[in-house]
């Protein structure tokens, strides 16, 4: 009889059928009326950190030639092992290729039960645990923020998500004092929380937005 370490050959062949039917796919340029939405290449990195003032970049804490490296293998590491698409992609515009900005998903790992939106029935004196959640990232240029990139390259990230990946949550996080992409969230349609703690400033305020097939008749 086989190991209880070692799946039978027949269990190892259904397992290959499982994981096709239902392991994240590497995930495909998106295209909106003004940009392209794709992952990065090396040959991206001096553009990208062009945009950015110094400091405003994702990545900038590290080396640029190696943070992009991370960048541009991360989508066909993670696809190869099926799993969801997380990390930075580039947005360009469509007509010239030009880059202007990044978008992408991110795993977010915080004690979101703080807030009532995600346990109601919470006792606000027990200990919470971390919990993790899909969240949306996005940073652009100075020179290509106030013109509706950002708006336009996010939605085509939800609308993946949701009609693709079918999501059935996905959130985004910032500090209290971040009005512009508190703004964001709302023109998204988010549902926006305030954490009762100030504490951790990057989870002080919360979107949220849910799959609308959970509200199709």
């Amino acid at each position: 009889h086989a190991s209880p370490c070692i799946q039978p050959r027949v269990g190892l062949e259904r397992a290959a059928e499982l994981r096709g039917e239902f392991a994240m796919t590497h995930m495909p340029d998106l295209t909106t009326e003004r940009l392209t939405v794709r992952p990065f290449r090396m040959d991206d990195v001096d553009a990208y950190f062009h945009v950015f003032d110094e400091g405003d970049a994702p990545g900038e804490q590290n080396a640029p030639p190696d943070w992009f490296e991370w960048a541009t293998r991360n989508p066909d590491a993670l696809g190869g092992l099926g799993q969801p698409p997380y990390g930075d992609r580039a947005v360009c515009l469509r007509e010239s290729g030009e880059l202007i900005g990044s978008a992408g998903f991110v795993p977010c790992l915080m004690p979101f039960e703080m807030l009532r939106e995600f346990s109601p029935d919470h006792d606000p004196s027990a200990h919470v645990c971390s919990t993790p959640e899909f969240g949306l990232f996005y940073s652009f240029g100075p020179a290509y923020q106030r013109q509706g990139y950002a708006t336009e390259a996010v939605r085509a990230m939800v609308d993946y998500a949701f009609g693709s990946l079918n999501l059935k949550r996905i959130i985004a996080t910032t500090e209290a004092d971040n009005d512009r992409s508190i703004r964001m969230m709302e023109r998204l349609g988010m549902a926006v929380a305030r954490n009762p703690s100030e504490e951790p400033p990057w989870m002080q305020i919360v979107g949220m937005l849910y799959n609308p097939k959970l509200h199709a008749s």
